[in-house]
């Protein structure tokens, strides 16, 4: 995300549709809208009902000293202020509860759609930016969707309340604020824009600053080691004073928004005060009448500063929902497969198959592959980085689509396949090993509900990890830490070994189990990999070609093209493209063994 977005190319948004939907989430708690709008109405009633008191204790309390006003007027007052009180907690209550509710929900909402994502999408965006538009743009829309909500209706119903009265004090004075609507409209309209494109850039920016601190966070070591402070610093400071200076126009905008429209309300309510008197002096307006009036126009303003400061709010909702909504509208992994079975034998076939990244079409990086795998096969994927082995494996758990050709597993093609049931054939032990931070059992049986004890005790010891678990403190259920960061890498390998082994799946991937580990921390993992790739079709992309010296078959691909199959032993012989590659690595070994 660049924090130099122009919103001025951005395609025209429908402020309607888009706010709209948005009130959708709002409208769903009904109930609680409908006792949240009958309490705004009394809070609204309660500012005329406070302005008409003024008439009967002026007039009648203080000028004509009419007892029985004098009598009634302070439980009148109290009685106000009281309901007032009570309705405006509710209103509160109410809209703030439909508020988190609605947060509640778009989170959820966004959450089961990034697991449901392809992997184009984690491709191509930041963490920070997804990561920001959970945390930043959402919480925009709970004050768009609530507080906005809110005041729409509790303020304009204020105003609409005391302008009545005033008609109904003296009709030619209010009309002097009808004269001026038309003005306050236009300002309104004309600052609109401004607020959602300033929005769309705060968002940017967050979405940046994440990004930022993600990085520095997740790269820590090379950070210090490399010296790169100074460049994360200023990389920060460029990105957080853009969110600054973004923030300062939206506030500049709106205060001048909000002041114009103040002065032009100070006009009005002068050119009444002079009217008032010139209708005081022919003894048309008493003066309660009067002061009543006035305590109205001056009520005025706390509900008018409010419905046009709401105006930014809503334009950053507006702009915070178009985030969000464009996120919920990402296409998920398609899944129109409808065939199920309980267990592969593991035989997967390529047939002709080309494949190119979504949004390159021209760069293919696959082209005409064609290999049969038979079940219970251990094939090795060699290459340069690059030649498209890894993007080759990637396509049997259909992480991506749209290739051409056929990938057919036991002669049934991946599309036909239910992706859920697809997947649970599939296990996969990689060069990033992923943890959870949470228990060494759960990261074992990470995927099933039920925990069978005895099934994840024969799977640790098979990948050699129960004897460092159980030298921890609370054995199974002792903590990993954020990214396994409290266990060693061979004893992490390990866990995601005993991961595959516990899901016993017909069909393992591996991607480089062993390349970034030391030599004794290999010879114990490789010894648990024999056992995790006893009876599985076991497809392995190598770096070290040591460790797939014994694959049934190995597969060696240059620039997404099959160029050599055979075994260890054949290849050699042939004198070619692999026979070249073992070359290199052999004396690079002999070299490091010398030195």
């Amino acid at each position: 995300m660049s924090v130099n977005s122009d919103s001025e190319n951005a395609k025209p948004v429908n402020v309607k549709v888009t706010y709209g939907r948005l009130l959708s989430y709002t409208f769903q708690n009904k109930g609680v809208f409908a006792f949240a709008v009958a309490s705004m109405v009394l809070v609204a009633l309660s500012q005329p009902a406070f302005a008409a008191l003024m008439e009967p204790m002026l007039d009648g309390g203080f000028i004509n000293k009419d007892p029985e006003i004098i009598q009634w007027l302070p439980y009148a007052f109290i009685s106000v202020f009281i309901v007032r009180a009570i309705a405006g907690f509710a209103s509160d209550y109410s809209m703030t509860w439909i508020g988190r509710k609605v947060i509640q929900t778009l989170r959820a909402q966004m959450f089961e759609r990034l697991i449901m994502l392809p992997n184009n999408y984690y491709d191509n965006t930041s963490t920070g930016e997804t990561i920001s538009r959970f945390i930043y743009d959402v919480e925009q829309l709970a004050t768009a969707s609530t507080t906005a909500v809110t005041i729409l209706i509790k303020d304009s119903l204020m105003l609409v309340s005391l302008i009545g009265w005033m008609f109904y004090l003296s009709p030619m004075l209010a009309g002097v604020f009808l004269v001026l609507a038309p003005v306050m409209a236009l300002i309104v309209t004309i600052v609109s824009r401004r607020f959602r494109d300033i929005s769309k850039r705060i968002q940017s920016s967050m979405g940046t600053i994440s990004h930022v601190l993600e990085e520095s966070v997740q790269g820590q070591r090379v950070v210090k080691i490399f010296g790169g402070q100074k460049y994360e610093l200023d990389r920060f400071y460029k990105n957080n004073n853009h969110n600054r200076q973004q923030n300062m126009k939206l506030m500049v905008s709106t205060s001048l928004s909000t002041a114009i429209l103040q002065i032009i309300v100070a006009f009005a309510l002068a050119g009444i005060i002079y009217v008032a008197i010139q209708e005081g002096l022919k003894d048309n307006l008493t003066a309660g009448t009067f002061t009543a009036y006035i305590t109205a126009a001056t009520m005025l303003f706390a509900p008018l500063k409010r419905l046009t400061n709401i105006n930014a709010v809503i334009q950053k909702g507006v702009a915070a929902a178009e985030s969000v909504f464009e996120f919920l509208d990402i296409e998920q992994e398609s899944d129109k497969g409808t065939y199920n079975v309980d267990r592969v034998k593991g035989e997967i076939v390529f047939e002709d198959l080309n494949f190119a990244y979504e949004g390159h079409p021209d760069k293919a990086v696959l082209n005409n592959i064609n290999l049969h795998i038979k079940p219970g096969e251990t094939i090795a994927f060699v290459g340069q980085s690059g030649s498209g082995k890894s993007t080759l494996v990637n396509l049997i758990p259909r992480l991506y689509s749209g290739y051409n050709g056929k990938i057919l597993l036991d002669g049934v093609n991946l599309e036909d396949y239910k992706i859920e049931n697809l997947r649970d054939h599939i296990a996969y032990v990689g060069q990033e090993v992923v943890l959870f931070n949470d228990t060494i059992a759960h990261n074992i049986t990470y995927g099933f509900d039920d925990i069978d004890e005895n099934k994840l005790n024969e799977a640790a010891i098979a990948a050699h990890a129960m004897e460092f678990i159980e030298r921890q403190e609370q054995g199974m259920y002792s903590l990993t830490g954020e990214k396994g960061v409290l266990l060693s890498g061979g004893q992490r390998q390990r866990l995601v070994i005993a991961r595959a082994l516990f899901k016993n799946a017909p069909v393992l991937i591996m991607d480089e189990a062993t390349s970034a580990l030391d030599t004794e921390s290999e010879r114990i993992i490789q010894s648990a990999l024999e056992a995790l790739t006893k009876n599985r079709t076991t497809l392995v992309i190598a770096h070290r070609l040591s460790t797939i010296e014994n694959a049934d078959k190995i597969v060696v691909m240059e620039k997404g093209n099959i160029v050599e199959v055979g075994t260890h032993a054949e290849l050699l012989q042939k004198g070619a493209a692999y026979s070249a590659l073992h070359s290199i690595q052999f004396s690079e070994s002999t070299d490091k063994s010398d030195s």
